[in-house]
């Protein structure tokens, strides 16, 4: 079996959790393929490297002295070779990232070195090989990954029977300057890995025992999630919940490769697993009917009022082109006969509000034009939606039940996500709502 294997910041803190991944990566000699992010919080009153690269650099764009702050990086890869008597020359690299700091790198360059003396520091203390990203990760100068390229540039550096070290986070541009992805992009690199390699599984450790049904920061010890699709995944992540980056399921999804979230501090933990079809694991133990439950607050509705409105043509074109004008995504619309309503983030749209209206009135030549603020968005989230007739029913009368109005619904012809919404102050009561009613009373 090929498994890659991804360990998140927290997993790599400090000496004594690269303790606990090396006696992970030992246990299977199937984990051959790593990839690391850069140092995350040893405690809560700890720094994420990166955090304090990005402030280094700003530091320096302004002419700041940021001695302090980088001093603290250089402590912390020091103090894990010292104590883990790592056989590299730690300095040298400092030196190295200083003397390039001197000549004027880039952020990108800058911020990308925590991951890099990750994985440096891991791979000699793995007694793997390490292979740096930059040498086959690569971007086209659009922003975009060449999933292809990076495969041609990957098996010239890898050799049968390695057993390698990645840095996670960036790659390169054609002309060879480093590019950094978005936070928490090493989710990314591992499944570009898993894609090139035809991994059998892609194993992302990080600090929790797999995702839970919904945020235990609002519901009290929620139920973990055994098993998930990858269009469930995708629905939840972008309501809101932290899991995985977004742009991560992509690669292991084209050649069908399972996602395994795992604990590296209960490594024994099954975790949760991410696959395209769950439906031969449903056979084996109870489905609840949600799989998760999300959301996100501070939402606003613009409503559009004219009678027959639905009739004229180009209405909605020409509303959605005021918002494409101000660059402001869309992440609802909703449509009567007489009306409709367009759902945006509060800090999308709040600058712009004004404008906007005077624009939609002047587009659309009506004057019944309506803003409703401090609307949170609520999404339920499961595979069997379609076979349970009269779900988003139960949903609507139990909130209704608990005294909770509901301001919108929306359900996707795919029959996976059923949105709500409801106001701001309602929103962590909903959720337990809909919680206990549907997850917690069953299986």
């Amino acid at each position: 079996m090929i498994k890659v294997s991804k360990f998140g910041g927290s997993s790599v803190a400090s000496s004594e959790q690269l303790k606990k991944v090396k006696n992970i990566i030992e246990s299977d000699i199937d984990r051959k393929f790593i990839v690391t992010s850069a140092c995350g919080k040893e405690n809560k009153d700890d720094y994420k490297v990166t955090d304090l690269l990005y402030l280094t650099y700003a530091h320096i764009k302004y002419g700041v002295d940021y001695t302090n702050i980088f001093t603290k990086i250089e402590n912390k890869y020091k103090s894990i070779v010292d104590e883990l008597k790592i056989e590299i020359d730690i300095d040298k690299e400092f030196d190295i990232i200083k003397e390039n700091m001197k000549k004027g790198c880039t952020e990108d360059y800058l911020v990308s070195r925590g991951e890099y003396l990750s994985a440096k520091c891991l791979s000699k203390y793995l007694s793997f090989k390490f292979i740096d990203a930059k040498d086959f990760i690569v971007f086209k100068y659009d922003g975009k990954i060449d999933l292809e390229g990076c495969k041609n540039n990957f098996l010239k550096l890898f050799t049968k029977g390695d057993s390698i070290v990645v840095p996670g986070f960036y790659g390169s541009l054609p002309n060879n300057d480093i590019k950094v992805m978005t936070r928490g992009g090493s989710d990314i690199t591992g499944s570009i890995l898993a894609n090139i390699i035809d991994a059998d599984i892609y194993e992302n450790w990080t600090d929790v025992s797999g995702i839970c049904v919904c945020d235990p920061k609002i519901v009290n010890n929620p139920k973990k999630i055994k098993f998930i699709s990858y269009d469930e995944l995708r629905e939840i992540s972008y309501m809101g919940a932290n899991v995985l980056h977004d742009e991560s399921i992509f690669p292991a999804r084209e050649k069908n490769i399972p996602i395994n979230i795992k604990n590296t501090n209960e490594p024994e933990d099954p975790g949760t697993m991410i696959l395209n079809d769950c439906s031969e694991e449903d056979k084996k133990s109870y489905q609840p009917i949600i799989t998760g439950i999300t959301g996100k607050k501070d939402f606003f509705i613009i409503t559009v009022k004219k009678n027959h409105i639905s009739s004229e043509a180009g209405v909605l074109k020409n509303a959605l082109e005021v918002f494409y004008e101000y660059d402001i995504s869309i992440e609802n619309l909703l449509a009567s006969v007489d009306s409709f309503s367009i759902i945006v983030e509060k800090n999308k749209i709040e600058k712009y509000q004004y404008e906007i209206i005077a624009k939609l009135k002047s587009k659309i030549e009506t004057e019944d034009i309506y803003v409703t603020k401090n609307i949170a968005l609520i999404a339920a989230v499961g595979r069997s939606f379609y076979s349970h007739v009269g779900l988003a029913g139960s949903i609507f009368k139990t909130l209704g039940d608990d005294g909770i109005n509901i301001r919108i619904i929306s359900q996707g012809s795919d029959e996976i996500n059923i949105t709500i919404g409801v106001e701001n102050n309602d929103f962590e009561k909903a959720i337990n709502c809909i919680y206990d009613k549907f997850v917690r009373s069953e299986g």
